[in-house]
């Protein structure tokens, strides 16, 4: 009798993981291009967090309270995807519905792909310095265009700040 209740127990479980997966492909998939870039946020901010963990462990040095900080350093980002996602619908619905304000084209979003792929390009970043410092050898040409990203994220967001002054 046991035995089946854990076999029902693994398949109840096996199921649920299936749901969420399948949940979570549908919801990116359902938000376009924007939606496996915040799949690709939650990757990279995963997967940096396993780096550091890795390399305190490698080196002798895993704190409980640097783990939390780490964690509240990352719900503060997507606090931050947060905001640039509820100020790009605010300014969809002022911007497309204000009579005295007409753009030449429809506004959906901005900030929050650019406030997203700043913060992979800076996760990816620190996922680098991270194996570098486990002794991986890191290819010039992977920092190059992690830079070059991220300044072109950085004047994006300055060039769209420009235009919302000017008007």
């Amino acid at each position: 009798m046991m035995h089946c209740e854990v076999k029902t127990l693994m398949d109840t479980e096996m199921m649920e993981k299936a749901a969420g997966v399948g949940m979570v492909g549908l919801l990116a998939a359902l938000h376009s291009w924007l939606g496996w870039l915040v799949l690709l946020y939650a990757g990279t901010m995963a997967l940096d967090y396993a780096a550091g963990t890795a390399l305190a462990i490698k080196n002798h040095a895993w704190s409980s309270s640097k783990a939390r900080q780490g964690l509240w350093h990352k719900c503060g980002s997507i606090l931050t995807v947060g905001v640039a996602t509820l100020t790009d619908i605010l300014l969809g619905l002022i911007l497309n519905n204000v009579p005295q304000l007409r753009l030449p084209f429809s506004y959906s979003n901005l900030l929050c792909p650019v406030v997203v792929t700043w913060y992979i390009v800076s996760e990816l970043g620190s996922i680098l310095e991270n194996a570098a410092e486990m002794g991986a050898p890191i290819p010039r040409f992977m920092k190059n265009v992690l830079e070059k990203v991220t300044k072109e994220c950085e004047a994006a967001s300055k060039t769209s700040r420009k235009k919302t002054i000017q008007k």
